[in-house]
């Protein structure tokens, strides 16, 4: 059979990858670009059509959104980005605050020239959105950067459970936040940074406990509304990107 008369099954990409883990990763990046707001409705219908997949495609990445927390499902209603609570909010500061000290203490314990450049790396591309005032990047990159310390550390449980808890620390920032200031600022983590490859693992478990405390201090814990955008928007343009 030539090249040109096959063709991929619905589920996979081109690329070989997943089309459910698509439609996670694009929906999960554009929560953590604040782009997908909470309470958004996930039609499956509407983002079978984005993707040009069946429902069953669709409600397959639902589902691990659903349990990851990100996406809450409703009977008769459907599926929508999770809105959290102000108690939600609390505990998942509480829980990142048990393991991202833990997470940068085992980042200094592992951190050798490759994971110096790649901190170096991110460091750079946050401070470039940043320059060109590019607040979804920025937005995204700087929760991306916490990622990177725990892919670093080694730790594959704290890392999945990480990711989780810094896509639904987007939703709770886009909900609570008092001021319009990015979530994580970059002069912070280049602090971080050379503290972890200095190997200075007091200081750098210090600076994320407090880190984390200044985001959340940043925030104003009262229940809230915030505008929905339309979905075809938000998924749309990050598959044109």
């Amino acid at each position: 059979m030539s090249s040109s008369n096959f063709s991929a099954p619905e589920g996979a990409t081109e690329r070989g990858g997943s089309r459910a883990d698509l439609i996670h990763r694009d929906i999960v990046r554009a929560i953590l670009e604040q782009r997908l707001g909470p309470g958004t409705k996930l039609g499956e219908d509407e983002v079978g059509a984005i993707y040009g997949v069946s429902r069953t495609i669709v409600r397959a990445a639902l589902q691990t959104l659903a349990h990851d927390g990100i996406v809450v499902i409703e009977k008769n209603r459907g599926a929508f980005v999770a809105h959290p609570t102000v108690r939600e909010a609390r505990e998942v500061f509480s829980a990142r605050r048990l393991i991202e000290p833990v997470i940068t203490e085992m980042a200094v314990a592992a951190c050798d020239g490759a994971a110096a450049s790649l901190l170096t790396e991110h460091l750079a591309l946050e401070r470039a959105a940043q320059r060109a005032g590019d607040e979804p990047a920025a937005i995204r990159l700087s929760g991306e950067f916490h990622l990177v310390l725990a892919r670093i550390a080694g730790h594959d449980v704290y890392a999945d459970f990480l990711e989780e808890l810094v896509a639904r620390s987007s939703l709770i920032i886009l909900l609570y936040r008092r001021s319009r200031a990015q979530c994580c600022k970059v002069d912070h983590h280049g602090a971080l940074v050379a503290a972890i490859t200095e190997g200075r693992a007091a200081d750098a478990v210090a600076q994320m406990t407090a880190h984390l405390d200044e985001i959340e201090q940043d925030l104003e814990l009262v229940d809230t509304a915030i505008p929905i955008k339309p979905l075809a928007d938000v998924l749309g343009s990050i598959g044109r990107r």
